[in-house]
């Protein structure tokens, strides 16, 4: 799905990623996984752009992140886990809005893994991740 919704030559190899900065590749984590929300919930229902925004907040957000990020360590392989780490343990350049400063280095750990799927053109365990980060996230929902 994110591939395809994706569609661009973005694979470098392992190495090339390897060496890329933590941040950056969380940075580019962030939005990957803020255009896959949003077009899960685009295509869940059919709402105003203000509940789709306040909607997607619920999975985008740094907690919700931290949250997500230890339901899936079991079933992260080593090498994911250790981008989650290497995002984790960067030094932080602002202070975290809204959530604690272990939700945020855990929240930027689990960009810093979707950017190193999405850099390595690994969509199909990018959309298995993702999808179990929503289901995560809307079993806490409904809890």
């Amino acid at each position: 799905m994110i591939g395809e919704l994706l569609n661009i030559n973005n694979k470098k190899t392992e190495k090339e990623v390897r060496m890329m900065s933590p941040l950056v590749l969380a940075y580019v984590g962030d939005a990957v996984l803020e255009l896959y929300i949003r077009n899960y919930l685009v295509n869940k229902k059919a709402v105003s752009i203000n509940v789709l925004h306040k909607t997607a907040t619920n999975y985008v957000k740094a907690k919700a992140q931290s949250m997500v990020v230890h339901g899936l360590k079991d079933i992260l392989t080593e090498a994911e886990w250790s981008y989650v780490k290497k995002g984790r343990n960067q030094k932080m350049h602002r202070a975290a809005k809204n959530a604690t400063i272990q939700d945020y280095r855990y929240a930027t750990g689990y960009e810093a893994l979707l950017g190193y799927l999405f850099f390595t053109n690994q969509t199909k365990r990018l959309d298995e991740l993702i999808s179990e980060s929503i289901r995560i996230i809307d079993k806490k929902g409904d809890s």
